[in-house]
This record gives C-alpha cells, structure tokens and sequence, in this order.
C-alpha cells in the first residue's frame, strides 16, 4: 500500500526526445518542414518570411505590412476573409518579430482544401486598403500614447535602442513615424518580402501526402509578388554604456532594466550562459527573486534573460520596485552578479536548477505545433539537433566552477547598459 507520509523519490529528466521533420519542397522551390504527428484532424500552417530592406527611415513597413496583410484583398474584403476563417471553424494569426514574419492558419484537415485558397489571397493579393491603414494608425498611436505612461514600457524601449541603434531590434518608434506611413511603402514591401524564394513552410499535426499535394497545387506554382529583396542583416556600433535616468517625479515605483549585448545561440556558450541566467533570474526560484522579492520585498517581481537573435543576443534584468528603493535595489542586483562571479554555487542549489530546466524543456514537447517551434529555433540559427544534445548534456553536466567562469567571462557590469525610468 502506498505510503502517502513519504515524499517520492526525486529523479532527473534522463532523456529527452525530439521528433525531427521530413523535409520537401513544393514545384516552385519553397522548402516545407512537417511533423506529422497527433491523433486529432489538426493542422497548423505556417509561413515564415525572412525581414528585408530595412530602411530606417520607414521602420514601420514589415511591421504595418504583418498587422494589416489580412484586412483585405484584391478578391475579399476584410469582413469575407474572416466570416470565410471562421465558418470553417479555423483560426488565421499574423506575428512580426525583428528577424522574420509570419502567418499561420490553424484548421481542421478536411477544411484543408476551403481554407488554402483564402490563404493564397492573403499572399498575393493583398491591398492594404486606405480605410484599414488609416484606424490602424490611429489605433498604434493611441495604444503608444498610453504605453508611454507606463515606465516599463519606457525603459524597455530605451534599453533597446541604447544596444542596438536604429535596427529591426532597437528602433526607436514614435507617433511620427505612425503619422508618416504610407500605402505604397506596404506594397512595395509586400511585393518584396512575401514571396517564395523568401519563404519557408512549416506543417504540424495531421498531415498526410494528400494534403502536401493539395499545399503544393496551391503554393507550389508562381506568386504574383517579384519585387527585389536583400534580407537583413546588422552589425552594430558600441552599446551605450553606463546609466541612462529618466526622471518622472510622480512616479511610485520606478522601472530598472539592465544588461548587456552578448552572444547568440551559434555560440558554444550559449547553453552554459542560459544555466548561468536560470540561477541568477530564469526561474521564480532564482537569487534575485530570493534577495530582492522575498527577503527584501521591493518587487513583486524581478527576472533575466538571455534573448537569441539572427544577428545578436542580449542578456537583460528587469524589474519594477518601489521608487523609495530604487537605489537599494540596484545595488543588490549588482551583489547578486558579484556573488555568481566570486563563490561557486552549491551542489544543492544547482542541481534543483537542472532539474528545472530539464523538467521545463520536457514539458515544452507537448504535442507536434511546439516540436516544430523547437525545430524553427535551430533551424533559423543555422544549427542542428545536435544543439539541443549539447544543451541537456551541458545543464545535466556543467559545473559550478565553469559556472564562475562565464560569470566573470560575460556579467562584466561595468559594460550594461542601465535604465532607470521613475525616481531613484
């Protein structure tokens, strides 16, 4: 009889499997990754493009062109695209990040064949009406009129353009650059960005050959978008270092982030860097949520990061605390970097940390749509599978003394960039 007094015996996440795509291309060259997996009659589509023709002087285009590609085309109005979606119960969704775009449906695989000639309308044949680009501007500077009160929102903004200029990852968006859109700079960018030699196609869930065939009758032949394209690509001036004060004098609590440019996911340190971020503010279990939430109690909450891009990394703190202890803050935040960079951290404290990772990496493998982000992660680093062996072999394997030496190798902080955005 189970003994219910006794706690149950802990053990490590022993192996982890991932399920690897087949890989095919439809007739006109776009390579299209699927995992073919799950028991429901699901399916999740996703074309991803690579950003291009950065123009810092209209940085808003990829984004503007992501927001409104599906609010009408030259064949559907916005109101037909999503009475069309939504009476085959499927589910349309546009993301912009700083590297590549994408657009994904998720359908029922019998709806498959209704659902994919909507798709192609919105790849092709997308206008960008004056109407829709008009409230989406008046909406984005309504919405950034609001976010500029918040100090989080300030000091995030900053600490990116303080460390990556005027790119895709650091623009410094303002109203102006709203009020300054223009039609034809999204369908200049449209005709650029969104067509097949700049596309990639990942499938998951249920999906067989019949419906690869029915992918490529549709997205296999020639686009209508042909306009030139160079895909981004950045290198970048040094960082602004030292402090950065935005002084708001009725402010309450006052918003830190700080941090530094660092290294991506290429990088053989990466893994090791993200052990190193997990013990010092990854988890809700860290040394910066032990010293500054529970034992001093100035922030609800207080993490760090490291963030993998196409042509950079940064590593970050972030959080907000009561305006009288913004500088107490700050300065524990720096003894907790001082503290990983001069004493090794104890068996104890790091093997919970593995058990952790391992535990949220295994639990990130639910079903086929997150075996196929994880796919997307090293595909568009360059890398393999072998990535993510190394990775469980290095948390399963590191130690605190290389734990010390990345510390001192990377968390210099006399090179962060340090916003605050209140009172101090």
């Amino acid at each position: 009889m189970l003994d219910r007094t006794l706690t149950p015996e802990s053990k490590q996440v022993n192996e982890i499997n991932f399920i690897a795509p087949q890989q095919q291309e439809l007739d006109n060259g776009i390579k299209v990754f699927t995992i073919n997996a799950g028991k429901q009659e699901l399916v999740r589509i996703e074309f991803v493009f690579e950003n291009v023709n950065w123009d810092q002087t209209k940085p808003l285009q990829a984004i503007g062109v992501s927001h409104l590609i599906n609010n009408g085309t030259s064949t559907l109005t916005a109101r037909e695209i999503a009475d069309e979606v939504d009476y085959y119960g499927a589910f349309l969704q546009t993301d912009y990040g700083a590297d590549q775009s994408n657009i994904k449906v998720y359908t029922l695989t019998k709806h498959l064949e209704a659902v994919l000639p909507i798709l192609w309308s919105i790849l092709n044949e997308s206008i960008f009406p004056q109407q829709e680009l008009d409230i989406f501007k008046q909406n984005q500077q309504q919405s950034l009129k609001v976010s500029l009160q918040k100090n989080d929102f300030i000091a995030r903004k900053n600490f990116a353009n303080s460390i990556f200029g005027q790119s895709t990852y650091g623009s410094d968006i303002g109203m102006d650059d709203y009020q300054a859109m223009e039609r034809n700079d999204l369908t200049a960018y449209f005709s650029a960005a969104y067509k097949p030699e700049n596309c990639t196609i990942f499938v998951a869930g249920k999906f067989e050959d019949a419906e690869f065939a029915l992918l490529n009758n549709f997205f296999g032949k020639e686009w209508n978008n042909k306009s030139a394209s160079v895909v981004n690509q950045f290198s970048f001036e040094p960082a602004v270092k030292g402090e950065l004060f935005v002084e708001r004098p009725d402010a309450i609590q006052s918003a830190i982030r700080m941090g530094v440019r660092t290294i991506n996911r290429t990088h053989t340190d990466f893994p090791g860097f993200q052990v190193m971020n997990c013990l010092l503010g990854g988890y809700f279990g860290s040394r910066l949520m032990a010293n500054i939430r529970e034992d001093k109690g100035y922030t609800y909450g207080i993490g760090s990061a490291i963030v993998s891009m196409k042509d950079s990394g940064y590593f970050f703190i972030a959080t907000e605390v009561g305006a009288d202890v913004c500088s107490n803050a700050l300065t524990e935040i720096e003894k907790e970097i001082d503290l990983l960079k001069s004493e090794l951290v104890s068996a104890e404290e790091l093997d919970l940390v593995r058990s952790y990772m391992l535990g949220s990496m295994l639990g990130s493998l639910e079903n086929a749509f997150s075996h196929a982000d994880k796919f997307k992660n090293i595909y568009f680093s360059g890398l393999g599978y072998d990535y993510y062996d190394n990775y469980i072999h290095t948390v399963k394997t590191i130690t605190a003394e290389e734990l010390q030496v990345l510390a001192n190798k990377y968390l210099n902080t006399a090179d962060f960039t340090k916003v605050i955005v209140g009172k101090k």
